[in-house]
């Protein structure tokens, strides 16, 4: 039998950008249980990326039809996890972008370019450029209806400028000069 997860499945391109970062460590959103996220920035040039996303999500769609109430809901009347920056963001970072918040209650593996593990945390944070493996399925909870995005594994492309306005103590200070202690 095939297996039709991989039809759910995509791996980003190398435009991707990570922002509010959470792959470390699992945090708590609005109370809720603590998962491992991050908001998956894709830069709308990438059109290869977000027509596999858009692919993948029909089929979450088709595979999650029993979660609908055995129909094939209009994609209108469900949430869906792809979201326009320019439109849902005054964030000069999602400008020009699609984005994708993802989560995960297990931990990403996060890997280098080599696809070795990366054990320096502050080598991976938001605003670095990775390959994000997500994967889409279907929901009904509360009365929300949609399709959700489990996040998978992450790979470390390059850098990039922080984002989150988080300074370096380089930024910060100046080298001050030595007091003369032993006068």
């Amino acid at each position: 039998m095939a297996n039709n997860s991989s039809r759910t499945k995509v791996i980003t391109g190398t435009g991707t950008r990570l922002s509010y970062f959470h792959g470390w460590e699992p945090v708590s959103i609005n109370g809720g249980a603590e998962k491992y996220s991050v908001s998956v920035l894709i830069p709308k040039s990438d059109t290869e990326t977000v027509s596999a996303i858009n692919a993948a999500i029909d089929a979450a769609i088709e595979e999650g039809v029993a979660k609908f109430g055995g129909k094939k809901p209009n994609k209108a009347a469900i949430k869906l996890p792809l979201r326009d920056g320019d439109v849902e963001r005054d964030d000069e970072a999602y400008k020009g972008h699609w984005f994708i918040n993802a989560n995960s209650t297990t931990a990403p593996q996060i890997v280098d370019r080599q696809v070795k593990p990366i054990l320096d945390r502050s080598e991976v944070y938001s605003g670095c450029y990775a390959r994000v493996s997500l994967n889409f399925f279907a929901f009904n909870s509360n009365g929300n209806k949609g399709i959700a995005c489990g996040l998978g594994n992450i790979q470390k492309v390059r850098d990039g400028e922080p984002l989150g306005g988080k300074s370096t103590a380089a930024d910060d200070f100046a080298t001050l000069a030595d007091d003369d202690f032993l006068a």
